[in-house]
Formats: structure tokens, sequence, C-alpha cells
């Protein structure tokens, strides 16, 4: 009898430096050509499981382990021949992007783990070039990865994997930093080339609407151990019981979408101003950011959207005066009692504790941002420069650790975190000091359903509070839950001043009800969202 692809008996993994396990008393078997959705809280050790499958944990070296997992009849953390290797079996799609590339420049890139493969060289190149077709990444070969955009680099890595062609297939989130036409794009491919292939399919989606009729099988991982939850997506999805539970872990589920949090409310002061701000990379044939005017409001929410590559990153950094632009100005229009700014200092030119004081910034990667050894110390780093009081500073701590349910973790290294821990640490330290303007880079990343809405909470209450948020993200249920006004990037240019009353995706009932005959496929089914062509006069002069 062959041996399954996966195998987990009992096993369990603790992380080098932490008290708890990330994984425990853990029971699973996946056959071949099974497609399964792993499901589970934010730090139930999803990530984990498929690092572990990949043949990336190892004891002692990186942590603690117990029973066995098995990949294909071998340990998957053993350290015997090539051809039982993990690596030889699995492809990983990593939930940080980033940090799976390790080439400068992105045919490099692609062909890098042909290479390890001995892949014979007249075979190398047309499939580095027919997979970065695939994923829709249209670059030349020589393109350096660093001037890809998060977005692009998810891209990359996924042509990273299908070109390798793997029997298993492990990815970790893999449309969390797409657009919604390269998220389609991704669910497409996996379609594909699973059905092509025949290839085992174990993938990290905190959304789930969107694959249900891509997979077989659905696997939630319990928090405190084991599995919670097990079956095919109608019984899974279809038994009342079983959801109710999931809601209460905070497992997201093929259902309506968070609705308006709050009213629309009128623009108050401004607190910056973006004119005519131009930002062109060393060595670009175009500007990252073209001419784009914009004003942050207090009390306003404003989402900065757009396709990958757009230029969405690259203007928070510069509207958090993290990056001066080539030219164009942001100017700071808000006045603070007590708090007084020169107006002789631009804004591009404030220290690091003038900015501590006024900004607060969610990087793209959270870990770009930790300073401090412990998650407290992190969330206090804030306040503290900006001259908050001891009590003060304990206070805002304690309460940023239980609402985003980081308190456990008080005294665990930011980069012990998984994902969607990190991301929440590093949306609560730049709420810590209270700035008036916060600037988010896709803050809720890797979050479950209860995370999520108390981020979306967290920041309604600051804008209620009148301060100014700007944030960029794909989430469009954030879009519909906060944003006041909506701001469109397409190739560096702003395209659409505000869409936020175009249609939206029309969502299927909650919650799903799966009845005799009826298929995943059968839902309703969402229309595209509605994004106006550039015109003439939308689009600055050239």
């Amino acid at each position: 009898m062959a041996a399954p692809a996966v195998e987990a008996r009992g096993w369990g993994w603790r992380h080098a430096g932490r008290r708890g396990f990330a994984v425990k008393d853990l029971d699973l078997r996946v056959e071949h050509g099974e497609r399964v959705l792993l499901l589970g809280a934010s730090g139930a050790g999803k990530s984990t499981l498929l690092w572990a499958l990949a043949g990336l944990l190892r004891a002692p070296d990186a942590g603690d382990e117990e029973g066995l997992l098995l990949v294909d009849g071998a340990p998957a953390g053993g350290r015997d021949s090539a051809s039982h290797s993990p690596f030889a079996h699995t492809g990983l799609v990593f939930q940080d992007p980033s940090s799976a590339i390790v080439m400068g420049r992105v045919g490099d890139e692609v062909a890098f783990g042909l290479e390890n493969r001995a892949v014979p060289l007249t075979e190398i190149w047309p499939r580095v070039s027919e997979v970065l077709t695939t994923v829709g990444l249209r670059y030349d070969l020589l393109h350096p990865t660093d001037r890809l955009s998060g977005g692009e680099q998810q891209r990359l890595v996924i042509a990273d994997v299908l070109a390798l062609r793997p029997a298993i297939w492990l990815l970790d989130e893999p449309t969390a930093n797409l657009d919604p036409p390269g998220a389609a794009m991704v669910r497409a491919t996996l379609r594909h080339v699973v059905g092509e292939s025949g290839a085992t399919l174990v993938l990290v989606e905190h959304r789930v609407s969107e694959l249900v009729d891509l997979v077989t099988r659905v696997v939630v991982l319990e928090s405190g151990g084991g599995v919670m939850a097990d079956g095919d997506p109608r019984q899974v999805f279809g038994n009342p019981s079983t959801c109710s539970a999931l809601r209460r872990a905070g497992v997201w589920l093929p259902e309506a979408p968070p609705g308006r949090l709050a009213p629309r409310r009128p623009a108050g002061p401004p607190v910056i101003e973006a004119a005519d701000v131009t930002v062109r990379y060393e060595g670009a044939a175009h500007p990252a950011v073209d001419g784009i005017d914009l004003i942050a409001h207090s009390g306003q929410v404003l989402a900065v959207t757009g396709p990958n590559g757009s230029g969405k990153t690259t203007l928070s950094l510069v509207l958090a005066s993290l990056m001066r632009p080539t030219s164009g100005e942001v100017r700071w229009r808000a006045t603070e009692g007590g708090a007084h700014v020169p107006p002789s200092k631009p804004y591009a030119r404030w220290r690091p504790r003038e900015l501590v004081r006024h900004v607060g910034t969610v990087f793209q990667d959270p870990e770009h941002q930790f300073v401090a050894p412990t998650v407290a110390g992190e969330l206090a780093v804030g306040p503290r420069r900006a001259g908050q009081d001891a009590r003060t500073v304990d206070a805002r701590v304690g309460e940023l650790l239980e609402r985003l349910g980081l308190g456990a973790l008080a005294a665990a290294n930011p980069y012990t975190l998984s994902g969607g821990e990190q991301r929440r640490l590093s949306a609560a330290s730049a709420l810590a000091a209270r700035p008036q303007l916060l600037v988010l880079d896709e803050p809720t990343f890797g979050q479950d359903s209860r995370t999520w809405s108390e981020l979306a909470a967290l920041l309604a209450e600051e804008r209620d509070a009148g301060r100014a948020v700007l944030t960029v993200t794909h989430d469009e249920d954030l879009v519909r839950a906060l944003a006041d006004e909506e701001v469109v990037l397409e190739d560096g240019r702003r395209v659409d001043e505000d869409r936020r009353d175009a249609s939206a995706p029309s969502a299927p009932a909650a919650p799903w009800e799966i009845g005799p005959g009826s298929t995943p496929a059968s839902r309703p089914a969402q229309a595209p969202s509605r994004r106006p062509s550039p015109t003439a006069t939308q689009m600055p002069a050239p």
C-alpha cells in the first residue's frame, strides 16, 4: 500500500525560545491528489505545519519536535538521501514572499530552483519564460527583484514553485498580497496545475469564499492542539453547529462579508496634503508614483487601492515622511494644541522624535519595523518616545495586548510570532502613541475573523477620535467597512478620485447553505468590481 502524501501522528512543534507549542497532538492523513484547505485562527500553527512539511524545521536546531510527521512515507525533518528529502517532493509558497527570493533578477530567481534540480539548460529558460507569463509577471528577465511590489513578489515566488512542478503544493496565503485580478489568476493557475498533474495541494487561506470549489477537503486546526473539523467542504460549511464553533474560534467562513462599521463621516480639517508628488527610482523607465494630489482629513479613513505595482506602497512611504519624493511635496497641515512644529521645517525633514509623535506607520513587511526584544516592549516604544508617562504607557500597552489577542505573547520576541500575529503587533505599535496620522500598508493581512474585526474596530475608534487614517489595501471588505474616501492608483497615477459608490461585489447568502444537489459552483456569482478607465481629464498631463 502506497504511503500517503502527508501523515502526522501525534505531531507537535515548539519553536526555539518559545514556551508553548505552535502545533500539538496533530493526527492527520492526506492522500495523494487531495486538495486540502487548511484553516484555523491566527496563530493556530498553519504556517508552522507547512514549513515542517517542506523540510524547513528540523529538531533540535530550530525547535523541539514530538510525534511523527511524514512526507511520502519519509520523515519531513529527516536528513536522509536527497531522493527522500521533502525538498524533492514539495513546493512551498511562503506567507512573506520577500523571505523566499534569493536572486537579484527575475529570470535568475525562477531558474535558481531548476538549476538546483539539475534540469537541463536547454529546458530551463523556456520554462522560466512560460511560468512568468502564466502568473502574469511580464517584466524582462533582467528586471531587478528588489523593484517588485509585494504583490509582484508573490507572483514571482508562485512562478518559482510552478517551474519545479512539485508533487505536493504547500501554499501559505498565496493571494493575500494580490489585487483581485491577481488572486483570480492564482486560483485559476492552481486549478489548472492541480487538474493537469494530479498534484496534492495543502492551501492556507483566511478568506475561503472563492476557494471552496477548488478544494476537496477542509481541515481546521484547533489553537490548543489537534484538529477541530475535517471533511468535505459541504459537510464542514453546511453543518450549522460546526459553523457556529468555527465562527467563535475566528475562522473565516464562506458567507456574507462584514458590513459598514459606521456611516461615512464628513471631512474634518486636513492633516497632510500631497501636491504633484512624483517618485522615480534610479534606472526605472517610468515613475513609481506620477503626479499624485491628495488630502488626508482628520476624522476620515482614506483607502488607497489599485493593482499590484501601481505605486501604493511607495506613495505610503512618502506620505509617512519615510521617503522623499523626486518632485512635488507633502505638506503637514494639521495643528495640535501644545505641540508646535516649526513651519520653517518641511515635513520631509522632520526628525524621528517629531514623526513618532504625529505619524504612526505600518510597513508592508512588519519585520522591517520591529526594534524591541519583546512584544510588550515593541508596543511601548512609540508612546515613550512621544514623551508619555509610564502609567499612561503601561495602560495603553495592556489595552492593545488584550484587544488584539497578544496578551499571552507579551514576553515573546516579535520575530518568533506567526505572520498574522506580527501584523497585529505592527498595527498596534502604530496605534500605541495615538498619532494624528496613521499610514497603514495592508493592516489586515493574515487575520482571522475575530482579529480582523478588532483591528477594524480600533481603526474606526481612531477615526472617530479625529485622527486621519490612510490605509493601502487590497482588502475590499476593509474598504467597504471603513473607507470614507477611496483613491485608486494605476501605473503610478491616480485614476479614480472616489469609487466607494461603485457597484460592490454581491455577496453569497450568510451563512452559505449547501443543500442536496447544490455545488460550490452554484453559489451566487460575485460581480466584478468596476473601475473606470482613465480619461484625459482624470490623468495628469504627460
